[in-house]
C-alpha cells in the first residue's frame, strides 16, 4: 500500500521545544488521528507537512515528494485547514470561492455546490455574519473542493460549542467516507478523534509515543478492579500500565489484555470483580503518566 506521507527520524528544533525522532506513516485512503494536549507538537508536525516550515533532522515524503525541496509540486494535492487561519470578515464565501479557483485549477465548482449544501452555508453572506461553526465550515469547503489527495486538520472544532461541534464532525465523517481521502487530524479532544480516525497517534512533549490502529487500542486496553491488596511484583508485569490500591481494593490499567489475566491474577492474590472496556481519553491519560509505553 503507497503512503500519503511518511516522515522517518524527523526534528524540528525551537528555543523552548523540540519535535524529537518521529518516525511516522499514513497509509493512503486512511484517517490518522493525531492526540496530544496544547504544546505537545502537532502544529509543528502538520507545518512540516504542508511545507511551512523546514525540518532539523530527517526525511519527509508527502504524495511521492521530497520536502521541502519539492513542496511546490505537493503543494498542489494538500488541503488544509487550522483554527488559527482567517477568512476576509467583509468579504463573502463567493469571493473566496472565486479566489481559491484562481490559484488551484483543480477546484470543482459541483462538489463546492454539494458541499454548500452540505454544510448549509449561504456563499452570498459575508464571512462576518457567520457563525464560528459556519467559518469552518466555509474552511472546510475551501480545502475540500480542491480535491485534496491528502488534507491536514489542524484543531478545527476548537472553540465551537456543542451542538455546531457536533454538526461540524458529522459534516466531516459524512465527507471523509464519501471520499476515502487521507486525513490527519489533529486534536486534543479525543472523542472527536475516535470519532473519526482509523489510526490514532499519540504526541507528547514532542515525542511520539503510540500509535495503532483504532481498533487495537480500544480492544487492548482495560480497566480492571479486584479485591485486594497489590504484591510489589505486578510493577514489574509489561501488560500493566499502572496499578493503584484504595483500602482493600485496587485498580489495574492494562494496556495488552489477554484472558489469562484474571487467572494470574487470581493467584498473586487478588480477585477480579469486574473488567471494562476504556475510551480513548484515559487510554491516552494513562499512557503519559505511564511514561509513554502504550
Amino acid at each position: 500500500m503507497s503512503s500519503a506521507f511518511t516522515v522517518t527520524g524527523l526534528c524540528k528544533r525551537y528555543p523552548d521545544f523540540t519535535l524529537d525522532d518521529i518516525d511516522l506513516t499514513l497509509p493512503e485512503g486512511e484517517v490518522m488521528g493525531l492526540v496530544g494536549v496544547n504544546g505537545a507538537g502537532k502544529t509543528t508536525l502538520l507545518r512540516l507537512l504542508t511545507g511551512l516550515a523546514a525540518p532539523d533532522a530527517g526525511d519527509i515524503e508527502v504524495l511521492g515528494y521530497a520536502l521541502p525541496t519539492e513542496q511546490v509540486a505537493a503543494k498542489r494535492d494538500i488541503g488544509f485547514a487550522s483554527e488559527n487561519m482567517r477568512l476576509y470578515r467583509s468579504r463573502t464565501l463567493a469571493w473566496h470561492i472565486d479566489l481559491v479557483k484562481r490559484i488551484y485549477p483543480g477546484w470543482d465548482d459541483v462538489y463546492a455546490e454539494h458541499l454548500m449544501h452540505r454544510f448549509d452555508l449561504r456563499p452570498e453572506q459575508t464571512i462576518g455574519g457567520y457563525s464560528h461553526g459556519q467559518r469552518v465550515k466555509a474552511l472546510l469547503l475551501l480545502s475540500l473542493a480542491r480535491r485534496p489527495r491528502l488534507l491536514l486538520l489542524d484543531e478545527p472544532t476548537t472553540g465551537l460549542d456543542p451542538v455546531a461541534r457536533i454538526e461540524v464532525l458529522e459534516a466531516l465523517a459524512d465527507v471523509l467516507r464519501d471520499e476515502r481521502r487521507s486525513v490527519l487530524f489533529s486534536s486534543h479532544n479525543t472523542h472527536d478523534i475516535e470519532q473519526l480516525a482509523d489510526s490514532i497517534s499519540f504526541l507528547h512533549k514532542g515525542k511520539l509515543i503510540a500509535n495503532r490502529s483504532k481498533e487495537a487500542f480500544l480492544d487492548g486496553w482495560r480497566r480492571v478492579l479486584c479485591i485486594g491488596t497489590s504484591s510489589p511484583e505486578l510493577l514489574g508485569w509489561p501488560e500493566l500500565a499502572q496499578v493503584r490500591s484504595a483500602g482493600s481494593q485496587t485498580e489495574l490499567k492494562v494496556r495488552d489484555w489477554r484472558a489469562d489475566l484474571p487467572d494470574r491474577l487470581n493467584a498473586s492474590g487478588l480477585r477480579v470483580e469486574r473488567v471494562d472496556n476504556m475510551g480513548l481519553e484515559d487510554i491516552f491519560v494513562t499512557t503519559v503518566r505511564a511514561g509513554g509505553a502504550a
